[in-house]
């Protein structure tokens, strides 16, 4: 399987977070069958055009936070953007996972071929 197949499995599970929801790296490779993939999610979002439908906003890591990148901007934007759909943040940057996470309901482990 082609990183590129890989990517559009991401894609596709990446669209289904509803907005004001945010989901885990981790989480969605396992929805996207590719369990323990996790950076590879993140390679898959950083690698988007900025105008791309794709909501790459919604995904932070497993500690409810937003991962750090090598240059500033993303970071800020990405914070901007969970927060105009209604997602805050604790006094730590923390999002309260068990509050705004996205249980992948109508979404089960896609089965690819």
């Amino acid at each position: 399987m082609s990183p590129s197949d890989n990517y559009r499995r991401i894609y596709h599970v990446v669209r289904r977070i509803p907005p004001g929801r945010v989901a885990t790296y981790g989480q969605i490779a396992k929805l996207a069958g590719l369990p323990g993939h996790a950076r590879q999610v993140g390679y898959a979002l950083h690698a988007l055009d900025t105008a791309s439908p794709v909501p790459w906003h919604r995904v932070i890591n497993a500690k409810g936070r937003i991962s750090l990148r090598s240059k500033s901007g993303p970071d800020l934007e990405q914070r901007m953007r969970l927060e105009a759909e209604g997602v805050r943040f604790d006094a730590g940057g923390r999002v309260r996972l068990d509050e705004y996470g996205w249980s992948g309901s109508g979404t089960r482990a896609l089965e690819w071929r």
